[in-house]
C-alpha cells in the first residue's frame, strides 16, 4: 500500500467504533455503528468514492459494520481483521447465538446475536473497573443522558478536528494529519461539545460495557496499530517489536550534583523519544503499545512543530508557556524501552532506523555542546562554521560512537497462523510453541500451558446454536509478549566490548574517557597544574589554562573549578541550559535554565509558609535575592499554584542563594587545602 493508503487505513480504524458507544448502546435504534462513525466516514470520503468501494446502499454493507460505507474494500478488510485481533487481545469473547433469518426476497442469511443475559444497559448501572486492581467504580446512574444529544456533540467534536484539516472542503486531505489529530485529541472533548457534562468520564468510556476495564480509546489505539501494520506490509502481516536503550544506571549515576541526576534522567527520557520517533513518523504513535504516548509533552511538541497540527489545539495544555518548574516538559516522562506493533517484513529495518536516528541525534547534540563550550571559552566565534578537524569534535565523535546501546527483539504474529483465513480462527500454534521451546524448556510453556488456553484453544459450541469462543491470533498476545521478553533478555546478554583508545588524563567525573580539549597536548597536564589565570595560585610556565578552566571562569554552572569533563558528562552538564532554550524557542514561554536543588526540596514547606504569610523581606534581603540571576526549580505544587504566583520568582531564588553560598565555601576550602599542601 502507498503511504496515503496506510494513513487512510489508520483513520478508518479510529472511526470504526464511536467514542460514545457505551452511552448509546441498546438506546439508539440506529445502532452504535450507524451513528457518529458512519457520519464521520461519509464526511471524510465526501469527495471521493474509490473504485471497488462498497456502495452506501449495499445490503451486504449494512449486514456488517456500516462504517465501511464508501471505504475501499481493501481498507475495510484490514480494519475488520484488526478489530477482531484487538478485541481478542483486549477482552474475553462472549456467547453468541447463530440465527437463520429470512429476508424479504425469500433468501436466508445467518446472523449472530448476543443473548439477553450478555447484554448490558450501561447507562442504567454504569461501572468502571480498574485494569490492574480489579476494583469496581460505581458511577450510580447515567440514564438521564440524552443519546441523540451525545451523538450530535460527539460528531461535532470529531468533525471540528477533521474539518480543521480540510475534510469536506474538496481539497486534497492530509490523511496523516487526520489520523494524528484523531489519536491525540479524540479523548479530549472541549466544553462546547460536552453538553452532557461528561468531563473526565469521556476519557474513560469503556470499549465493552460487559468488561469495563479498558477504554474505547485503548481499543481504538490497538485497532489502529494492527491496521497500520497490516497495511504497511506487502503480505499484511504484523510483528511485535521491543526496543531497549541503555545503559541506564551508570548513565544517570555519573553525577556530581542533583542537577546532574535530573539531567541524566531527563536526557535518557529524551533519548527514548528520539528512538521512538522514526517509528512514530512511519506508523503513528499509536503503533507503540507501551508506553502510551498520548499526552506526553515531548510528543505534543513533535505533533505541533513537525507534523503540523494546529497550534491552537495545544495552547491550553499544561506545558505551553509555563516556567520550567511548572512545565511537564521538564519531567522525565518516558522509560528506556518500548513495545510496538509493526509490519513484519519491515521490523528489522524499523529497529535499525530507530537505532541510527537516536545515535545521530545524540552525536549532533554532542557537537553542539562542543560548539557552546568553545564559544564560552573564547576559542570559537559564535555562529562560525564548525571546524570538524578540531580536537574537541574528534573526541566527541569517538566517545559517542555506538552510544547509546540499542537492543531489539521481533516476534512475528505469523507464528500462530489461522487455518481459516476468512474468519481468522483455527490457529496453528505449532511454530509458536517451537519458537518458545528453547527459552522455556518445553513446547507447552507460558501462556500456551495455562489452563485458560487449554480450555479455550478450540471452539466451544452448544447444541442450541450458541457459540462461545473462536480464538484468533489476538488472543495469543500474552504468548507473543512472553516470547519477545525472552528474546530481548537474550539479546541484551550479548554485550559488545569494543576497545577504545584514550591517551590523556581522564574525565574528572567518570574516569573513563579523555576530557574535551581544544589542544591535545594539554591532556598530559596533571590536575594540579591546570589553573585559570584568574586564580591567585597561577604561575606562568608552571600552570596551564585549558578549555575547562576558561568555562569555569565564565560559566560556573557548566563547570566547577577543577572539573574537566568528557563528552557525555559535558552533554549532561549543558542539557539544562540547552533544553530550556529549545523549549523557549518552541513555545515562546519564559523559560530559564532548569536548576534542580536539594535545598529547594528540603525547604519546600518553609517556603510555602513564607509565601502564605505574605513573603516578608527586609530591603537588604530583597536586594540580595534580586542580585541572583539563577532561578531554582520549585516543587510543582508550589510552582503551579495560582495563589503563590505573586511571590514565586523571589521564592525560587532563595535556594539559589544557599547554593551560591555553599559553592563559595567549597571554593574557599579547596583553596585553603591547596595552600596547605604547598
Amino acid at each position: 500500500m502507498t503511504e496515503t493508503r496506510i494513513w487512510q487505513t489508520k483513520t478508518a480504524a479510529r472511526l470504526h467504533d464511536p467514542a460514545e458507544k457505551a452511552l448509546v448502546l441498546l438506546r439508539d435504534p440506529a445502532g452504535h455503528e450507524n451513528g457518529t462513525s458512519l457520519a464521520l466516514t461519509r464526511l471524510l470520503y465526501a469527495s471521493e468514492l474509490p473504485e471497488g468501494s462498497i456502495p452506501p446502499d449495499s445490503e451486504s454493507a449494512l449486514a456488517f459494520v456500516c462504517f465501511r460505507t464508501g471505504l475501499p474494500r481493501e481498507i475495510y478488510e484490514l480494519v475488520r481483521r484488526a478489530d477482531w485481533w484487538a478485541a481478542a487481545a483486549d477482552r474475553p469473547q462472549w456467547p453468541v447465538q447463530q440465527l437463520t433469518v429470512t429476508r424479504q426476497d425469500g433468501s436466508q442469511v445467518t446472523v449472530r446475536a448476543h443473548p439477553k443475559e450478555a447484554q448490558v444497559h450501561w447507562t442504567e448501572k454504569p461501572e468502571l473497573v480498574h485494569p490492574l486492581s480489579g476494583e469496581g467504580i460505581d458511577l450510580e446512574y447515567l440514564g438521564h443522558t440524552d443519546a441523540e444529544q451525545i451523538k450530535e456533540h460527539s460528531f461535532q467534536h470529531f468533525a471540528d478536528l477533521i474539518q480543521a484539516l480540510g475534510a469536506g472542503s474538496g481539497e486534497e486531505l492530509d490523511w496523516r494529519k487526520v489520523a494524528l489529530a484523531l489519536w491525540r485529541f479524540g479523548p479530549e472533548i472541549r466544553e462546547p461539545q460536552d453538553a452532557a457534562e461528561l468531563g473526565e468520564l469521556w476519557k474513560l468510556l469503556p470499549a465493552d460495557t460487559r468488561v469495563p476495564d479498558h477504554t474505547i480509546w485503548d481499543h481504538l489505539d490497538l485497532v489502529s496499530a494492527f491496521a497500520g501494520a497490516f497495511a504497511a506490509d506487502p503480505n499484511h502481516e504484523a510483528a511485535l517489536l521491543a526496543v531497549s536503550i541503555g545503559p541506564v544506571q551508570s548513565f544517570i549515576a555519573a553525577a556530581r550534583k542533583t542537577e546532574d541526576l535530573w539531567a541524566g534522567s531527563h536526557l535518557l527520557s529524551r533519548l527514548a523519544w528520539e528512538t521512538m520517533k522514526p517509528l512514530c513518523e512511519a506508523l503513528g504513535p499509536d503503533a507503540i503499545l507501551f508506553p502510551r504516548l498520548r499526552g506526553i509533552p515531548q510528543v505534543d511538541l513533535w505533533l505541533k512543530n513537525e507534523c503540523g497540527l494546529p497550534s491552537a489545539r495545544f495552547q491550553q495544555l499544561p506545558w505551553w508557556g509555563k516556567r520550567p518548574d511548572a512545565n511537564p516538559l521538564f519531567a522525565a516522562a518516558l522509560p528506556n524501552r518500548f513495545v510496538a506493533v509493526v509490519p513484519a517484513s519491515r521490523a528489522e529495518k524499523i529497529a535499525r532506523k530507530c537505532r541510527d536516528h537516536v545515535r545521530q541525534w545524540l552525536l549532533e547534540l554532542g557537537l553542539k555542546t562542543a560548539d557552546r563550550l568553545l564559544e564560552e571559552a573564547g576559542l570559537r566565534e559564535p555562529g562560525a562554521a564548525r571546524d570538524e578537524s578540531a580536537d574537541a569534535y574528534k573526541q566527541v565523535r569517538r566517545q559517542l560512537e555506538d552510544f547509546p546501546e540499542v537492543h531489539w527483539a521481533v516476534t512475528p504474529f505469523s507464528l500462530a497462523r489461522p487455518r481459516n483465513e476468512e474468519k481468522q480462527t483455527d490457529l496453528d500454534t505449532g511454530p509458536l510453541a517451537d519458537a518458545m521451546e528453547p527459552f522455556f524448556g518445553a513446547k507447552e510453556a507460558g501462556f500456551l500451558a495455562s489452563p485458560a488456553w487449554k480450555v479455550l484453544q478450540n471452539r466451544i459450541a452448544w447444541p442450541d446454536g450458541m457459540a462461545f469462543f473462536e480464538p484468533n491470533p489476538g488472543v495469543l498476545y500474552p504468548a507473543f509478549y512472553e516470547l519477545n521478553e525472552r528474546l530481548m533478555a537474550s539479546a541484551k546478554s550479548l554485550r559488545p566490548f569494543a576497545q577504545t583508545r584514550e591517551e590523556g588524563w581522564r574525565c574528572t567525573l567518570t574516569g573513563e574517557t579523555e576530557w574535551l580539549t581544544h589542544d591535545r597536548t594539554l591532556l598530559s597536564v596533571p590536575r594540579g597544574q591546570r589553573l585559570s589565570r584568574s586564580d591567585a595560585r597561577f604561575r606562568q610556565g608552571q600552570h596551564h589554562e585549558t578549555l575547562w578552566t576558561h568555562v569555569a571562569d565564565r560559566r560556573p554552572a557548566w563547570a566547577r573549578k577543577g572539573e574537566h569533563l568528557g563528552a557525555l558528562p559535558a552533554i549532561k552538564r549543558l542539557w539544562p541550559t540547552m533544553f530550556a532554550e529549545e523549549v523557549r524557542e518552541a513555545t515562546g514561554g519564559v523559560t530559564d535554565r532548569f536548576i534542580v536543588s536539594t535545598h529547594a526540596m528540603a525547604l519546600a514547606h518553609q517556603i510555602r509558609e513564607w509565601m502564605e504569610q505574605g513573603a516578608r523581606l527586609t530591603g537588604q534581603q530583597r536586594a540580595r535575592l534580586e542580585q541572583i540571576g539563577a532561578r531554582v526549580a520549585l516543587p510543582a505544587q508550589l510552582a503551579a499554584n495560582p495563589a503563590y504566583q505573586q511571590h514565586i520568582d523571589l521564592a525560587a531564588r532563595i535556594p539559589a542563594v544557599i547554593e551560591e553560598a555553599r559553592e563559595a565555601e567549597e571554593r574557599d576550602e579547596e583553596q585553603k587545602l591547596a595552600e596547605a599542601r604547598r
